[in-house]
């Protein structure tokens, strides 16, 4: 019994050790959130009930759960890349099934959707007629890149200071 119980003792500890070395291989990762394991008792059972207050017989992983802190926000030469800054997530779509991350570095693709690295389409609220948001189910984004037609200009306003 005693070797059972340092068995999974040394069982529980190698999967600890597989969340921190995840947490250490992806630490410069964008977006990336640690993890954290999280221990329990096993107790032994019996078919006639007797063993509801016996002694542990060892511990066990019962769940790995994200740590969802705040990270660091660092500048880009990017235009497209943006962050959460306190909670939240960014609502991606691909091929209709939503999903969410932390991390905010997108592009363009070639017709002009805002996608991440995996080609998700980044989703928001479109803007209807006026600029005014059109508050229904979250849409892909995306940036038209036609030329903007040319408008004459109808006034123009000059703060100056001349010499007297």
């Amino acid at each position: 019994m005693s070797f059972q119980q340092g068995l999974s003792g040394l069982n529980a500890a190698a999967k600890n050790l597989d969340v921190i070395g995840n947490n250490v291989a992806n630490t410069n990762t964008v977006g990336f959130k640690g993890a954290q394991a999280q221990f329990a008792d096993v107790f032994a059972n019996s078919l006639a009930g007797a063993g509801g207050n016996a002694v542990g017989i060892g511990t066990t992983v019962s769940a790995v759960l994200p740590t969802l802190g705040q990270g660091n926000i660092n500048v880009s030469a990017n235009p497209l890349d943006i962050a959460v800054n306190g909670q939240g997530f960014f609502r991606m779509s691909s091929n209709g099934t939503a999903s969410f991350t932390r991390n905010g570095q997108f592009q363009l693709n070639k017709d002009g959707y805002i996608v991440n690295g995996s080609g998700a389409h980044l989703t928001g609220y479109p803007v209807g007629p006026g600029g005014t948001i059109v508050a229904a189910s979250p849409a892909d984004l995306q940036v038209s890149r036609a030329d903007l037609p040319p408008t004459q200009t109808t006034q123009t306003t000059v703060n100056a200071n001349l010499d007297s």
